[in-house]
C-alpha cells in the first residue's frame, strides 16, 4: 500500500491517463464519502505518499475507503443505525459483505476479476477488525463523521427553546459516562428536575476520546525515541482536541441555562418568594411592636390606674387623719377651754393677783403640755370636787409637768455639752476660734444657715461675715471654722437642735420683753389655741407653705384661710407669721450679700 502499485488498464471506450494525470484531484488523507473520482468508468481513490498518488480500482459505484479514514459503519452497509448496532449485527453484516464481495464468491459467479480488484474486500476486512474490537470500535465512535458537533445559538432558541435543545442534549448524551442521563423536560418541570439537569451538565463526564485521529503511528517509528516523539504529539493533540470538546459542552450549556425559560420562571418565583417572605417579615415585625406597644400601653394605664387608687387611698386616709386630727383638736381645744373656765371659776385658787397670774401661767402650760386624756381626767375632777381637792389636783399635775420640763431641760444641756465636747474633739487643733462657740454663736449660726441655704454664692464666707457684724462675743470666725461647726451640728439629733431653738426664742422674748399682762380679762385669743411658736416647720410643710403662696395669689378671697388649709397642722397665724419670717430672711439675706459684696470691693 505504501510503494507504487499498479493499476488496472483504463477503459478501453477512454484515453488511457496515468495517476501522475490526476494528483490535483486526491491530495487528502479523509474519506471522500459523498465525492467520487471516475476514470475509464471506474472509480478511484488517490493514497497520497511521498508526494505522488497512487490509484487503487474499485468495483462500480462502491464505497471509497481508506484504511484509517474509512467510515466502517457505511463499509458493512450499517450506516443507518451506525453506533447502537450489536456485535451480533456487526458480525452478520461483515458475513454478508464478505459473500458478496470475496473474490472467490465473484470468480464462481462469473465475474472478471482484474488486479487491484480486492482492495475493497480489503477495506470490509478492516471494518470488521475495527467494529469488532470494543476499544478500537470506542475510538471509532469517538470521532464519528456523521455527528453533528453543532452548538445551538442564543438567538436560534430564542422562540422555540424545547425544540432548539432538546434533541442537542440527546444527541450529546451519548458521550457520557454515567447512565441515566437526566433529560431537558418542558415548561412543567419542577425546580429540582431543571436544577437536576443543569448541576449534571455542567459536571458532564465524558468518555470521547480523540486517540483515532492521531496523525501518526508509532508502530512505524524506526526508534525508540521517534516513537517517544511520536507518543508525545500524539498526546498533545488529543488534550487539546478534548479541552475543545469540553468547551464546546460547556458553551452548550451555558446557551441552554441563558435562554431556558424556566430559570426566567424560577428566578421570578424566587424574587416574589422573598418579596413575600420579606413583606410578612415586615409584617410579622410590625405586629409583634403594635402588641408590645398595646402591653406597654396596657401596662402604663393598669400602673395609673393602681396609682390613682393608691392616692384615692392616701387621700382618702389624709382626709380621715385631718378628720381624726380635727376632732381630737377641737375636743383638745374644748378640754383646755373647759380646764381655763374650771379655773377661772375658782379665781385660780387665790385672791392674790401675783398669785392668780403665776397660776394662769401653769394652766396655761397644763394646756400645752397635756394630751386629751389626762385633760379630761383633770377636768372631771375639778368638775366633781370642792375647791381644796380641786387646787390639790390641779398643783399635783403642775408639779409633774414642772418636773418633767426640769429633766427635759437637763436633758438637753447635757447632750449640748457632749455635742460640744465631740465638736472641740473633731475640728481639734483649729485654734481658740474654733472651739469657744458660745450659745448666742451657736443660735446666729443656726440662723444664718437657714438664711442662706446651699446654692448662695460663697456661702460660708456671707455666713462668715454675718456672723462677724452680728455676733456679741466679739469673736472673728473664718468659713473654715463656720463650716467646721456646721458640721458638728449635723451630727446633733433633733432634740439637741430643738433645745437651741427654744433658747433662742426665751432670749427674744426676755430681749424684747414679751410678757403676759396683769389685767383681768379673759384670756386672749393666744391662749385659746395651742402655741406653736416653739414647734419648728418641717421640710413639707415649708414645702406646702410655699406651693400654697403660689396657688393663691394677693387678690384671692380669704387668701390665708386656704392657705392654712393647705398646711396641715398649720393655723392662719403659723402661716402669716412664718411668711413674716421668710420675708426677713430674704432681706437679711440680701443685706447680707451686699456687704459681702462691699467689703470685697473694698479689699479690691
Amino acid at each position: 500500500m505504501h510503494g507504487r502499485h499498479q493499476h488496472a488498464s483504463p477503459d478501453e471506450n477512454n484515453p488511457a491517463e496515468t495517476a501522475e494525470e490526476l494528483p490535483f484531484l486526491f491530495r487528502t488523507h479523509y474519506w471522500l464519502l459523498t465525492r467520487k473520482c471516475q476514470l475509464g468508468g471506474h472509480f478511484y481513490r488517490v493514497l497520497e505518499h511521498n508526494g505522488q498518488g497512487v490509484l487503487l480500482q474499485f468495483q462500480p459505484d462502491s464505497v471509497l475507503c481508506l484504511y484509517q479514514n474509512q467510515d466502517h459503519y457505511a463499509v458493512l452497509g450499517l450506516g443507518h443505525i451506525r453506533y447502537k448496532a450489536t456485535q451480533r449485527q456487526i458480525k452478520a453484516a461483515h458475513k454478508a459483505m464478505v459473500l458478496k464481495h470475496h473474490p472467490d464468491k465473484r470468480k464462481a459467479a462469473g465475474e472478471p476479476i482484474k488486479e487491484g480488484d480486492n482492495d475493497y474486500f480489503t477495506c470490509i476486512t478492516k471494518a470488521y477488525e475495527m467494529l469488532s474490537d470494543p476499544v478500537k470500535r470506542r475510538a471509532f465512535n469517538s470521532v464519528d463523521p456523521t455527528f453533528d458537533n453543532s452548538v445551538p445559538s442564543k438567538s436560534e432558541a430564542k422562540d422555540s427553546f424545547f425544540e432548539t435543545f432538546s434533541p442537542v442534549f440527546e444527541r450529546n448524551s451519548r458521550w457520557s459516562n454515567k447512565k441515566n442521563v437526566p433529560k431537558l423536560g418542558d415548561m412543567n418541570s419542577s425546580f429540582e428536575d431543571v436544577d437536576a439537569f443543569y448541576s449534571f451538565w455542567y459536571n458532564f463526564d465524558s468518555w470521547r476520546e480523540f486517540s483515532y485521529l492521531d496523525e501518526e503511528e508509532k508502530e512505524k517509528a524506526e526508534c525508540r525515541d521517534e516513537r517517544k516523539w511520536i507518543e508525545k504529539q500524539n498526546r498533545a493533540t488529543r488534550a487539546q482536541r478534548k479541552k475543545e470538546e469540553m468547551n464546546r459542552i460547556r458553551t452548550l450549556v451555558d446557551n441552554a441555562y441563558s435562554c431556558d425559560p424556566r430559570i426566567k420562571k424560577f428566578k421570578e418565583e424566587e424574587k416574589a418568594k422573598k418579596e413575600a417572605e420579606k413583606k410578612a417579615k415586615a409584617e410579622a415585625k410590625r405586629k409583634e411592636q403594635e402588641a408590645k406597644e398595646k402591653q406597654r400601653q396596657a401596662e402604663l394605664e393598669a400602673a395609673r390606674l393602681a396609682k390613682e387608687k393608691e392616692e384615692e387611698e392616701v387621700r382618702q386616709q389624709a382626709l380621715l387623719a385631718k378628720k381624726e386630727k380635727d376632732i381630737q383638736k377641737k375636743a383638745i381645744k374644748k378640754e383646755r377651754q373647759k380646764l381655763r373656765n374650771s379655773c377661772k371659776t375658782w379665781n385660780h385658787f387665790s385672791d392674790n393677783e401675783a398669785e392668780r397670774l403665776k397660776m394662769m401661767e401653769e394652766v396655761e402650760k397644763l394646756c400645752d403640755r397635756l394630751e386629751l386624756a389626762r385633760l379630761q381626767c383633770l377636768n372631771e375632777i375639778l368638775t366633781s370636787s370642792t375647791k381644796e381637792g380641786g387646787k390639790a389636783a390641779l398643783e399635783k399635775q403642775i408639779e409633774e409637768i414642772n418636773e418633767q420640763i426640769r429633766k427635759e431641760k437637763e436633758e438637753a444641756e447635757a447632750r449640748m455639752r457632749q455635742a460640744s465636747k465631740n465638736a472641740e474633739k473633731s475640728t481639734g487643733g483649729g485654734g481658740s476660734s474654733s472651739r469657744n462657740w458660745p450659745e448666742d454663736d451657736l443660735q446666729l449660726l443656726i440662723k444664718a444657715v437657714n438664711l442662706f441655704p446651699a446654692g448662695t454664692n460663697s456661702r460660708w464666707e456671707v455666713i462668715a461675715n454675718y456672723m462677724n457684724i452680728h455676733s456679741s462675743s466679739g469673736v472673728k470666725r473664718t468659713a473654715k471654722d463656720v463650716i467646721g461647726k456646721a458640721k458638728s451640728l449635723q451630727k446633733l439629733d433633733p432634740h439637741q437642735k430643738d433645745d437651741i431653738n427654744r433658747k433662742a426664742f426665751d432670749k427674744f422674748r426676755k430681749e424684747h420683753g414679751v410678757v403676759p399682762q396683769a389685767d383681768t380679762a379673759t384670756p386672749s385669743e393666744r391662749f385659746e389655741g395651742p402655741c406653736t411658736d416653739f414647734t419648728p416647720w418641717t421640710t413639707e410643710e415649708q414645702k406646702l407653705l410655699e406651693q400654697a403662696l403660689k396657688t393663691y395669689p394677693v387678690n384671692t378671697p380669704e387668701r390665708w384661710e386656704k392657705i392654712a388649709e393647705a398646711v396641715p397642722g398649720r393655723t392662719k397665724k403659723d402661716c402669716m407669721k412664718r411668711y413674716k419670717e421668710l420675708v426677713e430672711m430674704v432681706k437679711a439675706k440680701k443685706a447680707a450679700q451686699e456687704q459681702v459684696l462691699n467689703a470685697s470691693r473694698a479689699r479690691k
